[in-house]
């Protein structure tokens, strides 16, 4: 995908659209790693993101029980 870069003051930036935006779930900020001869941006994880879910299933193995009491 080709994509604009424009001036922002004395930087540059590039404009991402809705849809890609919605498709990554890139909310607020993103993780940017400089590579060696490519940038790649991803979306931010959420703290805790898929805790929920690994609890269920910990629950259906019966293994949240209390350790110490």
């Amino acid at each position: 995908m080709e994509i604009q870069v424009i001036q922002i003051g004395n930087s540059k930036g590039i404009i991402l659209g809705r849809a890609i935006l919605e498709r990554y779930d890139i909310r607020n900020k993103v993780d940017l790693e400089l590579r060696k001869n490519h940038i790649k941006i991803s979306a931010q994880r959420q703290s805790r993101d898929g805790w929920g879910k690994a609890l269920n299933e910990m629950n259906s193995r019966g293994e949240d029980i209390l350790l110490i009491k």
